[in-house]
């Protein structure tokens, strides 16, 4: 009677409790794990907290009711015997908070014994941790220190300001569930079993603080002083002290101002008060943020070292994914930035924000590069999430620029050094409807000088905040673990001797394919959205003007050809049907509409027309194998699927090289089958007696059909423009420099003469890329003066894609100004 009416007062008392609480706190539960497939309700679940707290036990129980999920105080299913469905990891005095002298939880020991006596019993363990707040032990004000949740838990009177302070913000992370029953099947006697489910729990509980709080902070000063002992920057200093004649003391005291200059000065005030500056800010900007796909950053987060590598398209990047993380309860990176962006204000707030800044070059400083080597070294051997752009700076024709291999160099040579925590590359994809920049990057595409970061920008953004910017997406891509790239790429790396460890010889190459595949990866979780596919549309059409029905159908055709043949199961697709689309981009003022007697049409002004080609470059590469397919049935009636494989084969690497295509060459002809099978599903191409053939030339599929092949017609041009000059001038006459400059002079005057409104067209850096590759494929050889040879294999790849692919008018254009341009390659 008595012990029935304990339980009774006992609930009515947690009731009681849990109300009080729950009038100022608010909880949620990150990463929806609470609804964990994997856990199987009609088997008892007993949970585990990591150390004693009725707050964590009441916060607890309220996420439970909300997730339909078993109660931790209510009793255990049959066979299970417990009255309550939790324990405690740790027990503690609850005022003082020192360690039980009991070594075990006694319900723990007793669910082992059980499951250990019965052989057909499961049970489930499933840990939870409960954050209040969200900061570690490196915080700047002491009140805040002392309450704040970290890596020490503290007793009542502690944890009861830590609600006051933080109760508005508890974030409630279920673990994977442990199987009871196959730890005691190993069979490793009850002694041991005991060991390993504390170790497991502890190392759990562990890794989840450190993914969501963020490794243990020591202060900054500190972690500067370690820098300067280390045995790299000694043997700098050393150099130094050797090199230029000076005493230790100077050596030492400009390594510590390189050190000061480079090192984040991470501060988790910082970080919330921005939360609430940029929540305002995105609310204002944006009418909101998709993101896609972070519960892979989720679930990799604990254990691993992840390095962020996100596209760069606007300043903004660096807020904004630091602001998702915070939000999604994981650690905001430490954020590679460059010096230039270490301005007054704006570089403190940065600075404390998580941003590390970088010089752009290290070139003959020694010293510079230990220290910040080491730097980056301490960030990596210590668990700090990282984040740098590997495009080195902003692209501002809205395509993935080529990578540098600077950072990716260093990180590799870092985890040769010392590879006992793994590092994952987290490819990041950032899709703006409307780049904050788009006024500064309007005035660079016409040619203008690209501007210098200014503290004045702040005030020219503000200016712009009338403006409709629409959505932003964020797409995390699939992670790509470093050990694993490493075993295929170069098996035998962790036999290296500490000689080797430096600097291998296979090591350029190595980052060099890394950067590739990154590049890739970003690009394959691209997003698509309605300023993309308007772009692709209208920036396809001879006079940038079509009916609004024609452009309907068109952007309907293009979503339904990703959609039947997708790109990657990364990509993101609009939901919108055709002409929502078109409405959605005129309300951001980014397409204009006139009216005649015949119906409505849509136009892209000068202006307008400049500025979307930077939106349709986000997702050229979509589209840009169909493109090449629909390519060929321009000067073409009906062409075989064995020709199409053959002339995509010879072209697809320069096409792979400038827009970092996805596929090799070995998936390359079952990819080319699948889009020969989605056009023909679009009735696009129909296929009779072995060949493909066009639709009828007058028809409404062979205006989309011509439209999909514009959309990379360009770029083709430009190949055919550099091979033309080559073949024009004598062979070994030009050097890689003065073929760039000359493509760039000819499409520059083609552009003119055939009124192409895309300054990109003349892009010094495409010719560039271009004339890499073929110099890597061996088309092209470089002699000891550095001139360019080409081999005879040349002119037939180039004439006879040509002749398929582009219209007569400017294969004799092209052919006209490459002749006139090859005597002044021999002034």
């Amino acid at each position: 009677m008595s012990a029935g009416f304990s339980s009774l007062f006992g609930r009515l008392r947690f009731g009681f409790l849990r109300r009080l609480l729950f009038t100022w706190a608010r909880s949620e539960t990150i990463a929806n794990s609470a609804y964990n497939e994997r856990l199987d309700q009609h088997r008892p679940i007993v949970y585990v907290l990591p150390s004693r707290s009725l707050s964590d036990l009441l916060v607890l129980d309220r996420e439970c009711a909300k997730a339909g999920l078993p109660r931790p105080v209510r009793p255990t299913h049959a066979p299970l015997d417990e009255p309550e469905a939790h324990v405690f990891l740790n027990n503690g005095h609850a005022w003082v908070n020192r360690p039980d002298p009991r070594d075990q939880s006694p319900r723990l020991l007793r669910v082992l014994d059980a499951v250990e006596r019965q052989h057909a019993m499961e049970v489930q363990l499933v840990p939870v941790s409960v954050f209040w707040g969200q900061s570690p032990d490196a915080e700047s004000s002491p009140i805040k220190l002392l309450f704040a949740y970290n890596w020490a838990v503290g007793g009542r009177l502690r944890k009861l300001m830590a609600i006051l302070l933080h109760g508005r913000k508890i974030r409630v992370r279920f673990g994977e569930p442990m199987s009871m029953r196959g730890l005691v099947d190993e069979n490793l006697g009850h002694q041991r079993n005991v060991r390993k489910v504390n170790r497991l729990l502890r190392v759990h509980f562990r890794q989840q603080r450190g993914a969501v709080v963020g490794p243990d902070l020591s202060h900054r000063s500190t972690l500067l002083k370690g820098l300067l002992r280390a045995p790299l920057v000694r043997e700098a200093i050393a150099r130094e002290m050797q090199e230029k004649d000076v005493d230790e003391a100077r050596a030492r005291r400009e390594a510590s101002r390189y050190a000061n200059e480079i090192a984040s000065d991470f501060t988790y005030t910082i970080i919330r008060f921005l939360e609430v500056v940029l929540s305002w800010f995105w609310n204002k900007l944006y009418k909101g943020i998709r993101i896609h796909h972070i519960e892979r950053v989720q679930e990799i987060a604990r254990g691993n070292e992840i390095i962020y590598v996100p596209c760069h398209r606007s300043h903004i990047d660096y807020l904004l994914l630091s602001y998702i993380l915070f939000q999604n309860s994981l650690t905001p990176p430490h954020i590679a930035a460059g010096i230039n962006l270490n301005m007054p204000v704006i570089g403190g707030i940065l600075r404390r924000g998580g941003a590390f800044f970088m010089r752009r070059t290290f070139k003959g400083n020694q010293l510079y590069t230990a220290v910040f080597n080491e730097y980056l070294h301490t960030l990596f051997s210590r668990g700090f999430p990282v984040e740098y752009f590997i495009e080195g700076g902003r692209s501002r024709t809205g395509r993935m620029l080529n990578p540098k291999t600077g950072m990716l160099a260093i990180t590799l040579r870092s985890y040769l050094r010392s590879s006992r925590r793994p590092i994952v590359f987290v490819p990041v994809y950032i899709g703006y409807e409307r780049v904050l920049e788009g006024r500064t990057y309007l005035g660079e595409l016409r040619g203008q000088a690209k501007k210098k970061e200014s503290i004045f920008d702040l005030f020219r953004v503000l200016g712009a905040l009338k403006l409709p910017f629409g959505q932003v997406a964020v797409n995390f891509g699939e992670p790509v673990a470093l050990s694993e790239f490493l075993d295929r790429r170069q098996p035998g790396w962790r036999e290296l001797s500490q000689a080797e460890q430096h600097r291998p010889s296979w090591l350029p190459q190595a980052t060099n394919d890394l950067a590739q595949l990154l590049a890739r990866s970003i690009n394959a979780a691209a997003d698509v959205n309605p300023v993309n596919l308007v772009a692709l549309a209208m920036l396809s059409t001879p006079r940038l003007a079509l009916d609004e029905p024609a452009l309907a159908r068109v952007l309907e055709s293009f979503t339904a050809l990703l959609r039947r043949v997708p790109y990657c199961g990364c990509v993101t697709l609009p939901q919108l049907e055709g002409r929502a689309l078109i409405g959605y981009v005129e309300q951001m003022g980014l397409i204009g509409r006139q009216s005649d007697a015949l119906g409505e049409i849509l136009f892209l002004d000068e202006p307008q027309a400049v500025l979307m080609t930077y939106y349709r470059n986000n997702v050229l590469h979509l589209v840009a194998l169909p493109a090449l397919i629909a390519c060929l049935f321009l000067n073409n009636p009906r062409v075989t699927r064995s020709q199409i494989e053959r002339l995509i084969t010879a072209i697809y690497p320069y096409l792979q090289a400038e827009l970092f295509l996805q596929w090799n060459e070995a998936e390359l002809p079952q990819v080319i089958e699948q889009w020969i099978n989605g056009l023909i599903a679009q009735g696009l191409l129909r296929e009779e007696n072995e060949q493909l053939h066009r639709p009828d030339p007058s028809s409404g599929e062979f205006v989309l059909l011509s439209l999909l092949a514009r959309t990379i017609i360009q770029m083709l041009e430009r190949f055919y423009m550099a091979a033309a000059l080559l073949l024009n001038n004598p062979n070994g006459s030009l050097t890689a420099e003065e073929l760039e400059g000359l493509c760039t002079v000819m499409a520059q005057r083609l552009s003119i003469l055939h009124g192409l409104n895309a300054p990109e067209f003349f892009d010094k850096t495409l010719f560039r890329q271009f004339i890499q590759r073929l110099t890597e494929l061996e088309v092209l050889s470089t002699n000891g003066e550095g001139r360019l040879h080409f081999q005879p294999g040349l002119e037939e790849i180039a004439e006879s894609t040509a002749r398929r692919v582009l219209s007569a008018e400017i294969r004799l254009s092209i052919r006209q100004v490459a002749r006139t341009s090859a005597p002044a390659a021999t002034v």
